[in-house]
C-alpha cells in the first residue's frame, strides 16, 4: 500500500514545517505510518533531538511513549486470557493476585472514604471502570494527596496505592488502572512485566528498541522532555520517568527496585511501536514473522465497544489538576452531533470520519503528546512522537490531524 510521491513529499513538508522553529513550535517529533503487510508507509524524522542539543531527530531516537504503554500491557493480559490463566470477569481472581485491592476505599464528593462493595475485575481494569485516577487529571485526587502528594511516575508501587473515585463499575475515569493490570500478569507468571513483554511480544516481533528498562544504547538516543509556558515559548525540563534511566541495566539487584508500569513505563523507537500495531491490522499475526500474539477473535473483542453504558465518558472533561503535566481537556475526542463515544479493551475507539479513518479506529496517546492510531477497515497504522510537556499540545495535536488528513487523502487517491 505505498503511498504517491506526492503524498509522502507532502507528508515531510508538513512535519518539517511542524519543527522548523525549535523555541515555540515543535523541537522535534518521528512519525511513523505502517500498513496490514507489515510495511512502512512512510517514516520521517525532523528537528532535534532537543532544543539544547545540537544533534537532529532521528529515526533511531527513543520516546518515553508513556500511556502508549497501555496498549501493550492490555496484549499481554489478552494472551493470558486466551491461555486461561486470567479472566476478564472475575473479580475474586483478580483481587487474590492483588490483595492490595481487597482494602481500597472510595473517596466521596465531600473527601470522606467509605467502603468498597464489589471486587474489581481485570475487564474493568482495562476499560478505567474500576474507580482509579491520575492526579494530575482529577482535582478531587489531588487534593487528597495533599500536603504530601502522589508522583504516579516516582518508579515505585506506593504511588498507585490510591483511592478509587467511584464504586468499582459506575463510572469512567482514566488513571492508573493499567499499573494493576501489568502487576497482574506479573503475578500470574512469576516474571517481571518487562520480561513478560520482551518474550511474548518483542521478541517474537523482533522488535529489539523496546523496554520499561533502556540499555545505555537506547540512553544513548533518547529524545530530550520540554515544557511550555503558558506564553507558547518552550524550554528544557528534567525528564518525568526518571528512575528506570538512572538505573545500571545490568544490575538485576538494581533494575527488580524499579516498578514496571503498565499504564507509562516503555521506551521505544517509534517505528517498532508501529510493528505492533501492525499485528493489530492483521487479526494477531505479525505479517513480517509470522508469529502468532493473538487471537482473531481477541483482536476483534478488544476493538468492540466494552463501555456503552457510559456514552458521553469523553465529554466529562479533564481538568488541569497540575498544570505543568495537562493542559485542560473539555472533551477528549470531539465527535460531531454529539454521537456516542467507544472505548474498546485499553484505548478509546473513533466514531469520527474527520480525517478520512474510519469508524472504530482505535486511537490513544502518551502523557508527553505522542498519538496512535490503528484503523482495521482501511489497514493503515500510525504514530507521531514528541516529548514535551503539559498534554494536549496545540502543536502538536494539529500535526497529528494533518498527518492522518494526508495519509488517508493519499489512500484515496490510490483506490
Amino acid at each position: 500500500m505505498p503511498l504517491n510521491a506526492e503524498t509522502l513529499a507532502n507528508l515531510q513538508i508538513l512535519i518539517n514545517s511542524a519543527c522548523t522553529d525549535t523555541s515555540s513550535k515543535i523541537p522535534g517529533a518521528t512519525v511513523a505510518v505502517i500498513g496490514k503487510d507489515g510495511e512502512e508507509i512512510f517514516t520521517h524524522s525532523a528537528g532535534k533531538r532537543g532544543i539544547s542539543s545540537a544533534e537532529p531527530m532521528t529515526l533511531d531516537t527513543i520516546f518515553w511513549i508513556a500511556s502508549c504503554t497501555k496498549l501493550l500491557t492490555a496484549i499481554a493480559c489478552m494472551q493470558l486470557v486466551e491461555q486461561g490463566r486470567l479472566e476478564l470477569d472475575n473479580g475474586l481472581q483478580l483481587e487474590s493476585l492483588c490483595p492490595e485491592l481487597k482494602d481500597l476505599k472510595v473517596l466521596r464528593d465531600d473527601d470522606t472514604l467509605e467502603e468498597k462493595k464489589k471486587a474489581i475485575t481485570l475487564r474493568m481494569l482495562l476499560t478505567h471502570t474500576a474507580g482509579f485516577g491520575y492526579t494530575f487529571f482529577n482535582e478531587r485526587l489531588r487534593n487528597w494527596s495533599l500536603p504530601i502528594g502522589v508522583d504516579e511516575f516516582s518508579g515505585g508501587i506506593d504511588d498507585i496505592k490510591t483511592p478509587l473515585l467511584f464504586q468499582p463499575g459506575e463510572g469512567w475515569e482514566y488513571g492508573v488502572s493499567l499499573d494493576w493490570a501489568g502487576l497482574a500478569v506479573e503475578r500470574v507468571t512469576g516474571l517481571s512485566l518487562n520480561e513478560y513483554l520482551t518474550q511474548h511480544i518483542f521478541q517474537p516481533l523482533e522488535i529489539e528498541s523496546m523496554s520499561m528498562i533502556p540499555n545505555e544504547e537506547m540512553r544513548e538516543k533518547l529524545a530530550h522532555m520540554h515544557s511550555r509556558a503558558a506564553d507558547g515559548t518552550l524550554k528544557p525540563r528534567d525528564h518525568l520517568l526518571r528512575a528506570p534511566l538512572i538505573v545500571d541495566p545490568k544490575d538485576d539487584k538494581e533494575t527488580k527496585r524499579i516498578f514496571n508500569s503498565g499504564g507509562a513505563g516503555i521506551f521505544a523507537k517509534p517505528q517498532e511501536y508501529c510493528k505492533i500495531l501492525a499485528v493489530l491490522l492483521n487479526d494477531g499475526i505479525c505479517p513480517r514473522t509470522g508469529a502468532h500474539i493473538l487471537q482473531t477473535k481477541t483482536v476483534q473483542d478488544m476493538f468492540e465497544n466494552q463501555i456503552p453504558q457510559f456514552p458521553h465518558f469523553g465529554r466529562q472533561g479533564i481538568p488541569a489538576s497540575k498544570p505543568d503535566l495537562t493542559n485542560p481537556i473539555p472533551d477528549i475526542h470531539p465527535i460531531p452531533e454529539g454521537a456516542p463515544q467507544g472505548w474498546g479493551l485499553s484505548f478509546m475507539l473513533s466514531n469520527s470520519q474527520v480525517t478520512g479513518r474510519s469508524t472504530k479506529t482505535a486511537h490513544w496517546a502518551g502523557l508527553a503528546n505522542l498519538f496512535w492510531w490503528c484503523d482495521r477497515e482501511k489497514g493503515v497504522a500510525g504514530i507521531v512522537c514528541t516529548q514535551i510537556l503539559p498534554f494536549a499540545d496545540i502543536e502538536v495535536l494539529k500535526l497529528w490531524a494533518g498527518v492522518e488528513t494526508e495519509v488517508y487523502r493519499g489512500l484515496k487517491s490510490l483506490s
